[in-house]
């Protein structure tokens, strides 16, 4: 008969291989522009969209996107000011990774930015360069930065227990996470595709975390 010793061991093996992974991550930061004028701004859409006086979130989902475009320049680029010509907030994620697997981290973790719609409250986002015209090519290096991404997150953030693709948005809101208090807003998204959600959800297995089949 075997030890209770000997069964525990694949899942130490396990914890163990993910502690590695997380402990190797090279984050480079990249901030975009930030100043009190954004605060206001997040501000004024919490508000709106949430009914919350807030700047700073408790991270419990991770929401992973694509960039629809080719260089993570052009992406820093579009994130980099605060305001959208409609003059609210502008959109943006907390982490940019490169088709190389270079992670850019360009905000705060815990500061709210515009990236899911229901979900800016309570959700890191993670845009990952690639996607354009709809195309599921994002990379094996990306795969590898966003699992050391996701497992350092989870670690310095416990209560993070949901990650999901952009396109499963909808899915997501099983959770109990979803608010949106603005009625009709919502849009329909396809990033970052299924087949880099199976392969990150496998990679992912034995984390606590909960993924979604749509």
């Amino acid at each position: 008969m075997m030890s209770r010793s000997f069964l525990f061991l694949p899942i130490i093996l396990l914890y163990m291989t993910v502690m590695a992974w997380a402990s190797d991550l090279q984050i480079v930061d990249k901030p975009i522009q930030w100043s009190a004028y954004r605060e206001q701004l997040i501000r004024e859409y919490a508000q709106t969209h949430y009914g919350k006086d807030m700047v700073q979130i408790e991270p419990q989902a991770v929401v992973v996107h694509w960039t629809a475009a080719g260089t993570w320049e052009s992406t820093y680029r579009y994130f980099y000011h605060e305001v959208k010509e409609d003059g609210t907030l502008n959109v943006a994620s907390h982490f940019l990774v490169d088709r190389d697997g270079t992670v850019y981290r360009l905000t705060p973790e815990t500061v709210l930015n515009r990236h899911a719609i229901g979900y800016n409250w309570c959700a890191i986002g993670i845009e990952n360069v690639g996607g354009v015209d709809g195309k599921e090519d994002l990379t094996k290096a990306q795969l590898e930065a966003n699992v050391k991404l996701i497992c350092y997150l989870q670690e310095k953030y416990p209560a993070i227990r949901y990650v999901f693709g952009h396109y499963q948005q909808d899915a997501a809101r099983s959770s109990g996470l979803y608010i949106e208090k603005v009625a009709g807003y919502h849009s329909k998204k396809t990033d970052p595709g299924p087949i880099f959600m199976s392969a990150l959800q496998k990679r992912l297995q034995g984390r606590n975390l909960v993924f979604y089949k749509e």
